[in-house]
């Protein structure tokens, strides 16, 4: 005889098969949601199984990652990015809505908007990775989209010493073709952005037409001068040496930390007469950074370290709009600099520094971007576009690789796509673009590079 199951053992097990066929037709963004951390655990436990440590080459890239960004902390960090973050910070607090909307905005005249976007970027000379601070500072004020990347690729691209050098370098025909390249790309990328996100630049322009017109604190030449100030410390504070000493560009390498330090005073001035800062505490950094280069008198470094410090806590004590300033510098430096450190470690593993070599060989490189065919000049702005360069750093670079057997062409494709992008600046655009806008972008340079490298080598390359 057999036994009847309990009512409410029959009602459990159906229940079990109800929630089994339930999570069996569950969407898939569900098990996607599910699997992926699951999946990423997986894929980093197997990497870390494999990875090749003790072999000559995965030891010495690991090495070369902490080298570069070593190099890059002590040559960047407090001389160009520190100055740019509180270059953007100040952008975002006291220039007007009104005056980016006017002049760089998605409504302002083509011609007026693209010209100033290029001209500014040119003006500043910065590299690949301090240039994108100054960028999120006009792009979140409301420039539009084209004239913002306009000024994101002129600002390390068009950069007047590195183009007098690579002519003098390099040869007068490559600096050409990189000073005339390196402008219509920033136009010509600019637009194209415009273009192809058309739709949300219009709806960007409708929701900045309802806000309220902001009020205007101080003369636009009080602001004017308060930018120019800024601008000239990361300037000459980050002013190259010339190959020769001579002429104006060495005087003004020799004499950069006394024009700095005239720019440091007159910002000093501005803040107290202009900003409402209390002239002990103007007068208190002053003197602590004038005790630093007493005492360190070959070690300028040091009074400028003393310099950022004393305005860091001025601004991040203040309460009025001294304090915003520091509160959106702050903020630039928490989304910007952790992406950058990542960004140049994976770069200085993959590719080494400049002479040294990382997981890829540098032999593949220059078998790659020899001579002139459409592989060899997409092979050099691919390349070109995740590696990073400091600024002038790239002529020397192609000066070994030309020597080396690289074409004409590829170089100046690398040209066109090194200085202005890299991998750590692609990771920072992207938290502030998107993916999709970023991956727009750098496609473009890409190409853009990979086409004007094989145009110039085939009138030029022999």
């Amino acid at each position: 005889m057999k036994h009847a199951q309990p009512p409410h053992t029959a009602t459990r097990f159906s229940q079990q098969v109800a929630g089994m066929r339930a999570a069996f037709h569950r969407p898939w963004t569900y098990w996607c949601d599910e699997w992926k951390p699951l999946l990423l655990i997986i894929l980093v436990f197997v990497g870390f199984w494999y990875v090749p440590v003790g072999t000559p080459r995965f030891d010495t890239a690991v090495l070369e990652a902490l080298y570069l960004t070593q190099w890059y902390a002590q040559e960047h960090v407090i001389l160009c990015l520190l100055p740019a973050f509180f270059i953007a910070g100040a952008i975002a607090v006291f220039v007007s809505q009104a005056a980016v909307m006017k002049y760089l905005g998605a409504q302002a005249p083509k011609a007026v908007a693209y010209s100033v976007a290029a001209v500014s970027g040119m003006i500043l000379a910065v590299c690949s990775c301090t240039v994108l601070p100054l960028f999120g500072g006009i792009y979140r004020r409301g420039a539009g989209l084209g004239p913002a990347v306009t000024f994101l690729y002129s600002g390390p691209a068009i950069n007047v010493l590195a183009i007098m050098l690579t002519a003098s370098v390099l040869g007068p025909e490559l600096g050409i073709a990189r000073a005339i390249g390196a402008i219509i790309f920033s136009i010509v990328i600019g637009l194209f952005m415009h273009l192809m996100f058309l739709k949300e630049e219009q709806a960007k322009q409708r929701a900045h037409m309802v806000l309220p017109t902001a009020v205007v604190e101080r003369p636009l030449w009080q602001n004017g001068l308060y930018f120019a100030s800024l601008i000239g410390i990361l300037v000459f504070a980050n002013w190259s040496q010339p190959l020769e000493a001579t002429g104006i560009w060495g005087t003004m390498y020799y004499a950069k930390w006394i024009i700095t330090g005239v720019f440091a005073v007159a910002l000093a001035l501005i803040l107290w007469r202009w900003f409402g800062v209390p002239w002990w505490k103007m007068a208190a950094i002053a003197v602590s950074t004038l005790i630093a280069l007493l005492v360190f008198p070959t070690t300028p470094l040091i009074p400028f370290i003393i310099g950022l410090m004393g305005l860091s806590i001025l601004t991040s004590t203040s309460t009025d709009e001294i304090g915003e300033w520091w509160q959106q510098s702050w903020g630039f430096a928490k989304q910007i600099l952790p992406l950058l450190v990542i960004g140049v470690l994976i770069s200085g593993l993959l590719l080494g520094r400049p002479g040294h070599e990382g997981l890829i060989p540098s032999g593949w490189v220059s078998t790659l971007v020899g001579g002139n065919s459409l592989l060899s000049n997409f092979t050099a702005a691919f390349l070109g576009a995740f590696m990073y360069f400091a600024t002038l750093t790239e002529v020397p670079i192609l000066q070994g690789l030309l020597g080396n057997g690289m074409g004409k062409g590829p170089a100046l494709a690398l040209l066109l796509a090194g200085p202005a992008l890299s991998l750590p600046n692609m990771l920072v655009i992207r938290s502030m673009m998107g993916t999709q806008k970023t991956a727009v972008f750098v496609v473009l340079v890409v190409v853009m590079a990979t086409i004007s490298g094989l145009i110039y080598g085939t009138f030029f390359g022999y």
